[in-house]
């Protein structure tokens, strides 16, 4: 019986996967667009038909006398006459490929989907690489040229989303492109004033978790501290290994390995619980570390370069903290540690320009847009969220909601009930 269900289920998966060969209409209309070329058809078990194609931008935003590069892009379609999910993603959209891919605002609301790859990220870096031109002013330009493309065929209601980095791109799409998408919905996207934006530290040691979770976590730091003559080696080798190479000395990517750590464990939800004990090996102690905030991080080439150079100058970053960990450090001071780890010596000179942030908080406190944020209670991104000062409650549309307890992967679904049944209802009064 369970062979006849196998049989069943390839034969329909290989028909579904030669029907998605063939071309449709919908593709023809696609591959017709100007601007659209390789259009490429792939196999999906969410959407009818689904295809990954790339479309010319300018590499100067509106400014074609600088030549122009291909940006990739997946749409995948549920109908002509649903609405359309326009991912803003803030990095590599390989994920895309995936054949499950499915954003959850277009799961909920039965919705096409078009992702789009950050310029300067994986096949969407113009060749030569002019650092210049990689800009959020610039990769805004670009969503608007498929926004007004796409939006050719697929012209039902259009939402746009993004997760992180993407959030924040989303953010900014509605701050420069209001009119652009009748919804907006940022997942743990923060606002970050400056390189080191100095809210993330506080949080981390007196906001996050209980006490009782933060004192298991500074103290697991110190201890990994207090055996660096034993642990450095270790370190090192694993490096060497792993063919890691670094800007500063080995001895103070350590120190760095070990600050960030509360913030990675934080983000990513980590239960206290599986942090070993002050009695743990060198080597348990060690590897949990490494797990939770490895040293590829701060390794070059890095593939988050494009990501660094954006964060030095103008998307900004988190800061570290010496507090209670300085006794055992070599590193006494980690002001500037961005420009210093992340960014190779010819863009170190990147200075960081808040133009973005104040233009951005100044819609965000005078128009009211159908904007939904959402945030986790316990993600450090939250310290430099819009939650943190945007006031909604004399606003009619937009909102900020906060999961208890939430890390960086909060969502809607992940609310409790009745926040969850108001932001779909919400979202659903918007696309009618």
């Amino acid at each position: 019986m369970k062979k006849l269900i196998v049989s069943i289920l390839c034969c329909i998966l290989s028909l579904a996967a030669i029907a998605q060969q063939e071309t449709t209409q919908f593709m023809r209309d696609l591959s017709a667009l100007k601007g659209i070329s390789d259009v490429k058809p792939l196999q999906s078990t969410r959407f009818k038909e689904k295809y990954v194609m790339k479309i010319q931008q300018n590499v100067n935003g509106h400014d074609a006398s600088d030549g122009t590069f291909t940006q990739r892009i997946f749409v995948g379609l549920k109908g002509l006459d649903r609405p359309t999910v326009i991912v803003t993603e803030g990095y590599q959209a390989g994920y895309g490929f995936s054949q499950g891919y499915e954003e959850e605002l277009s799961r909920l609301f039965n919705a096409n989907i078009v992702l789009c790859e950050y310029r300067f990220f994986d096949e969407s870096t113009p060749d030569p690489c002019n650092w210049d031109f990689l800009t959020v002013e610039n990769s805004l330009a670009d969503l608007h040229n498929v926004r007004q493309t796409i939006g050719q065929l697929l012209k039902g209601k259009w939402i746009s989303t993004g997760t992180s980095k993407g959030g924040q791109t989303t953010m900014f799409y509605r701050v420069f492109y209001p009119n652009d998408v009748d919804v907006s919905v940022s997942y743990v996207a923060p606002l970050n004033a400056s390189v080191e934006d100095g809210r993330h530290e506080k949080f981390i040691a007196k906001q996050a978790g209980t006490k009782a979770d933060r004192k298991i976590i500074l103290k697991a730091q110190q201890e990994m501290l207090k055996r660096r003559d034993r642990l450095v080696p270790m370190f090192e080798e694993y490096c060497k290994k792993h063919n890691y190479n670094f800007y500063l000395p080995i001895e103070e990517i350590f120190d760095y390995v070990v600050m960030e750590y509360s913030f990675a464990h934080w983000q990513y939800g980590t239960p206290t619980s599986q942090i070993p004990p002050v009695t743990a090996s060198d080597e348990e102690l060690l590897n949990h570390f490494l797990n939770v905030s490895g040293p590829d991080y701060f390794a070059y080439p890095s593939k988050y370069l494009s990501f660094d150079v954006q964060a030095a100058r103008e998307l900004g970053y988190y800061g570290y903290s010496l507090k209670g960990l300085k006794k055992w450090t070599v590193v006494k001071d980690t002001k500037g540690y961005l420009n210093k780890i992340m960014l190779p010596p010819s863009l170190r000179s990147i200075k960081f320009d808040p133009t973005l942030y104040n233009r951005t908080v100044k819609f965000l406190k005078e128009e009211d847009p159908t904007h939904i944020f959402i945030y986790g209670s316990n993600d450090p991104w939250s310290a430099s969220g819009v939650c943190t000062w945007l006031d909604c409650s004399k606003k009619q549309n937009m909102r900020v909601y906060v999961k208890p307890g939430g890390d960086h992967g909060s969502s809607i679904v992940t609310m409790p009930e009745d926040v969850k049944n108001e932001i779909i209802s919400r979202i659903t009064k918007w696309l009618e």
